[in-house]
């Protein structure tokens, strides 16, 4: 006997939304975050021994480390700006009767979208002046 019944009513009825995609990075990111605490304990430990730190040193200059750094830092950008937004929306801000008119979308749909683009430019910008910094550049 087939089983009729959905699965979650919140997977069928729901349009997915940025502020849907805001509350999955921000878990996702929290988590991403705590893991990258980890690899700077690993750093704190591989300091004490040279050859530890060669091994360290070697991962993080390879290409898979600088992924995984440009995505850390991507997501401190990304924990710190979504996280104002949501002080700014908890004190109530685009909340009033005037914003829950259906006949536009909500202020903090575009926020959203501003976060996430401004979390991108915010890790590009350090990636360019430590590039900068590196080659003996001004910054």
């Amino acid at each position: 006997m087939p089983n009729t019944r959905p699965l979650s009513p919140h997977l069928g009825v729901y349009r997915w939304r940025v502020n849907m995609l805001q509350s999955t990075l921000h878990r996702l990111t929290g988590l991403f975050l705590c893991l990258g605490a980890l690899l700077v304990a690993w750093a704190l430990i591989a300091a004490t021994n040279e050859g530890a730190w060669s091994v360290f040193a070697s991962f993080w200059t390879g290409w898979i480390g600088e992924i995984l750094l440009f995505l850390w830092l991507w997501s401190l950008w990304y924990h710190l700006c979504n996280g104002i937004q949501h002080l700014v929306r908890d004190a109530g801000r685009g909340y009033g009767p005037a914003n829950r008119d259906r006949a536009h979308d909500p202020s903090y749909w575009s926020t959203g979208w501003m976060i996430l683009a401004v979390s991108v430019a915010l890790t590009v910008l350090v990636w360019v002046l430590l590039a900068l910094r590196i080659a003996g550049g001004g910054a």
